[in-house]
Order: C-alpha cells, then structure tokens, then sequence
C-alpha cells in the first residue's frame, strides 16, 4: 500500500499557517468541514450560516461562526480573506450582489459541485471579482454541522479551475488552500469537469435512486435479502433530496448526455438479453472500465511535472497533463 509521504506537496505551499485567512458562505457538511479542517491546521477560517442553530454548535465546537452576513463579509473585506461559497448551488445568485458590495477585492472561490453555472453566475452578478472555482471530491450522504470531519478531504481529489485566463497567483492561493485541507489539486477546465462529474458523480445518484427504487418497489423481501451490491449501489441515494436535486439540475446538459448513454447501453442489454440470453457486453464494459478505475485509484498519484506556474501556457500544460490522472503538488 503506497504512502502518503512519497507524494507529499511542498512544504511552504501546504503550511496551513500560509495565506490569507477564509471565510466560508455556508457551513454544512463541505463548508463546515472545511471552517475545521483549515482552523484545526492552524490556519485563521470563519464562516457564516442562516441557522441558528447550525452557527451555536460550531462556536460551541470552538469555530468562529455567525449569522450575520454582512458583517462578516466585512471582516473579510478588511482582512483580505478568501471567500468560499459552500452553499447549494441554487442560493448562488442570492449571495453573489451581497458578496460584490460589501468585499469586492477578496478572492472568491467555491465548493460547488458545478463549474460553468458559478463562473456564469459570477460573471453576471460579480463582474469585478477574482474567481477560481473549486471541488473537492468528497462528502457522504448526511448534511449539516453534524456531520462535518476536519479530515473529510485528507487524500481526496480538489479540481481547482484552471484556464487560459486564470491568474497565476489567484490559482496558487486557491490550489494552497486545497492542499492545506489534505486534498490533491486537479487542474481542469469548467467544461470538462462537469462533462466527468456528471458521469462519474451525478450520474451516479440517478442510478442509485432507479436502483433504490425498484429494489424498494419489489417487496419488503427484497429489502430484507438486499446486501452489499444495494447497500452501496445506493448509499447516495440517501442524501437529502433537495441537495441532490440542486446538483444534478445545475448541471443539466452534461448529465443529459451521459444519462442518455446510459439509457442506450441498458436498452441494448435489454435487447441482448431477450434475443440472446446474455448481458456479455455491458457487463464486459464495466468490468473492464472498473478495473482501469482501480488502477488509477490504487496507484501513488502522478504528479504534474515540468510546470512553471505563471510562464506561458502553464494552465494548458496542467489542464494537459490532469487528463492524464496526473494531480499537482506543487
């Protein structure tokens, strides 16, 4: 089994003490996790939350927390901090003028399982802002502050947006912060992060919830007998619908394209199963396409090599070299 330790990113870049402080627009399980991740490490993080009730359990945890919008969007302004949206996708474009009036100089980034629709969403109602979008590969099927874990990112995969336009040191301060949450940075375009989350991620959560369905519209036998395969066949399942359904509808034209796909492979496994008495090439497909996941999985990650970040076409070269499952380490 390969050791962390082999591939551990530069020190001055993973120092948790380095940067700007963040403050985090939303403290559920993504943001809440971060706030401790970043704060635990040693590094200055703060966040605020609508609730309540979510904002008294981490000052009761020890974090700092409010539910005061504008002010603490003040105290990132005069901090310089970087703001993180943490929030679902669907409450964007209601923070977004807030965010542009009260600190527009600090550095925004997010932790939105879509990349286009932030950035346009910036675009329109931000227009001044820095912005480097960002996704770290993590989470379970519970929300909230209670089920936050500062170590929720540790060896987990952060796509940090990487484009022609990106500005050098923006990037680096958005790739910092993944690294000092645990994370390894993924440099990828918006588009082609959506295209492979919307197969490996969103499509997902709707053959989890078909599978949940029809093995739950069976009988109750069913889900007496159902084991392993169901268990984690539908473990995303179990995440809160409107969550899941903010996710998956943000991203609507990538996840149409592998969900139709999708239905054309089980359609031609249908018609091979009636006219032949065989599921062979689906089957063979998947076999073969998983055993290359866990290929890629098992292995010590790759890491960028040969990049000046800054000199010319460095973010090509990243976003070139990221499609060969190589992550950057700095």
């Amino acid at each position: 089994m390969w050791e962390r330790e082999e591939v551990t990113p530069a020190a001055d870049l993973a120092d948790p003490t380095t940067g700007p402080p963040v403050c985090v627009l939303g403290l559920g399980l993504i943001g809440g996790s971060l706030v401790r991740a970043l704060r635990d490490a040693g590094r200055d993080a703060f966040g605020f939350n609508r609730s309540g009730e979510t904002v008294d359990a981490a000052v009761a945890a020890g974090y700092r927390a409010s539910t005061d919008l504008d002010g603490t969007l003040d105290e990132a302004a005069a901090t310089g901090a970087v703001i993180v949206l943490a929030t679902p996708v669907t409450t964007i474009d209601d923070l977004l003028p807030t965010i542009a009036r009260r600190a527009p100089g600090c550095l925004l980034t997010d932790v939105v399982s879509v990349k286009r629709a932030v950035a346009e969403s910036v675009s329109r109602l931000a227009p001044g802002m820095r912005y480097v979008g960002g996704h770290p590969m993590a989470g379970t099927s519970q929300s909230g502050w209670a089920a936050t874990d500062p170590a929720l990112f540790r060896d987990a995969m952060w796509m940090v947006t990487t484009e022609d336009h990106t500005d050098a040191d923006d990037w680096l301060t958005i790739a910092r912060i993944a690294l000092q949450a645990g994370s390894y940075v993924v440099p990828a375009a918006p588009d082609a992060h959506d295209r492979a989350v919307a197969a490996i991620s969103h499509l997902p959560h709707l053959t989890a919830a078909a599978t949940a369905a029809v093995g739950g519209g069976e009988s109750d036998l069913a889900l007496r007998l159902a084991a392993g395969s169901f268990r984690d066949g539908t473990r995303v399942a179990g995440t809160a619908p409107a969550l899941q359904r903010a996710m998956l509808e943000a991203n609507g034209i990538a996840l149409l394209n592998v969900l139709s796909e999708t239905i054309d492979r089980l359609i031609a496994a249908r018609d091979e199963l009636r006219d032949n008495g065989s599921v062979e090439g689906l089957v063979h497909d998947g076999h073969h396409a998983r055993l290359a996941y866990e290929a890629i999985a098992s292995a010590p990650p790759l890491p960028v090599t040969g990049v000046d970040i800054g000199a010319p076409g460095w973010a090509e070269e990243l976003r070139r070299q990221a499609h060969q499952a190589r992550v950057w380490m700095g």
